[in-house]
């Protein structure tokens, strides 16, 4: 059986950047096996956040790897998701990983493919999973009609994303990462 069915938003402001993900796990086409699943987490020092859409044991796997390549290049985002990526597409087993990776700092926010992409969105916001378009383009209204917070916002669309998904659930698990003054 399949196992399948997410919701993964970050947003980013000034402040910096909130990352959100929803607790259900779905076995096949209609089955909730677990409503309360930690699908981001942070990583890599606690400066990156991390969450998926996909296998969970895949997702685990191209963590692991992705907290090295981060080690690698000392923390730097973008270097990483691409040595990533690149690996991703070109390595014979990491090929057959079924899961996409979406990555922020406090100042980027990047989703990771297995087809090789590395894309960083033009506004600040980013979306995978099964309820992703729901809670991006709730994300994008709020964004343009409030003065909401990243964090407000990305709970706030994450919640319709609920109502409209029927693989995203209300239990909504949310990591921030605040932008450090700058001197």
């Amino acid at each position: 059986m399949d196992i399948h069915g997410t919701t993964i938003l970050a947003v980013l402001d000034d402040n910096g950047v909130a990352m959100a993900g929803d607790g259900q796990v779905t076995l096949g086409q209609s089955v909730a096996m677990k409503h309360s699943a930690r699908k981001v987490r942070t990583i890599y020092r606690d400066r990156i956040i991390v969450g998926f859409a996909g296998a969970t044991a895949d997702a685990f796997t191209l963590f692991e790897r992705f907290e090295k390549k981060l080690e690698s290049h000392s923390g730097n985002l973008t270097r990483a998701a691409v040595e990533l990526a690149k690996d991703w597409r070109t390595d014979k087993y990491l090929r057959k990983l079924e899961a996409m990776i979406l990555a922020a700092d406090a100042e980027t926010i990047l989703i990771i493919t297995g087809t090789g992409d590395v894309i960083e969105p033009d506004d600040g916001m980013a979306a995978i999973g099964s309820g992703g378009i729901y809670a991006l383009a709730a994300a994008r209204a709020l964004r343009r009609n409030t003065s909401m917070s990243a964090e407000d916002i990305t709970k706030s669309s994450m919640q319709i994303a609920s109502e409209l998904c029927v693989y995203t659930n209300d239990h909504i698990h949310v990591e921030t990462k605040k932008r450090e003054a700058k001197s």
